[in-house]
């Protein structure tokens, strides 16, 4: 349930149900008394109205007014997500790094990938061992024990919506950057990533 929205015309009712009765407080939309207090209760309409905003605002997925303290919060905005990222990039990215619970599983790479809005697979390498690989498997050394691949697709559009984005963004956006980025910045020190686009 939301929480109301009380316009101006509101406030004003509830202005004059709480004034005295008499001659000398006029109700009338003419009235210097009801004039002033048209012009009071815009402030009251409209800090209503941001409150009723701030509880949306306060939640990082859906966040605009705010995103910049969740993001100075979180290290962001950094190099990964280019000069001018969108605002559900931004969203994204604080999401990402604010759910990251850690770990090394490939369910977790994947995980992460997806609340960046990347849907990846990984792909594992092993090094070439006689009797446990087949005729054309690739000849890797033993370097390949550390290596693993990020798939995902050449272009991940982020398309513009309305609610989700903000004036001045484009139509849509395009990009790998931030996958590569974020997940370069937490694979397991000793391994090797790899990206692929299909």
């Amino acid at each position: 349930m939301a929480a109301p929205n009380y316009s101006a015309a509101d406030f004003l009712r509830a202005f004059q149900a709480l004034m005295p009765r008499g001659r000398v407080w006029p109700r009338e939309p003419d009235a210097v008394m009801t004039q002033v207090m048209s012009g009071l209760v815009q402030s009251y309409a409209r800090i209503t109205a941001r409150s009723n905003e701030l509880l949306v605002d306060a939640f990082p997925a859906t966040s605009v007014e705010l995103l910049p303290e969740w993001e100075a919060t979180l290290g962001l905005p950094d190099p990964c997500a280019g000069e001018s990222p969108t605002l559900q990039a931004r969203q994204r990215q604080v999401v990402a790094r604010l759910t990251n619970s850690g770990g090394q599983s490939l369910q977790y790479f994947i995980g992460y990938a997806k609340n960046l809005g990347y849907i990846v697979t990984v792909t594992e390498f092993t090094p070439f061992r006689a009797g446990q690989q087949r005729a054309g498997s690739p000849c890797g050394t033993q370097d390949w024990a550390f290596t693993w691949q990020i798939n995902s697709q050449l272009n991940t559009v982020t398309s513009f919506r309305a609610g989700q984005s903000g004036a001045g963004e484009p139509l849509a956006a395009w990009g790998n950057a931030v996958l590569e980025c974020e997940l370069s910045a937490i694979k397991p020190a000793h391994t090797y990533l790899n990206f692929a686009y299909h």
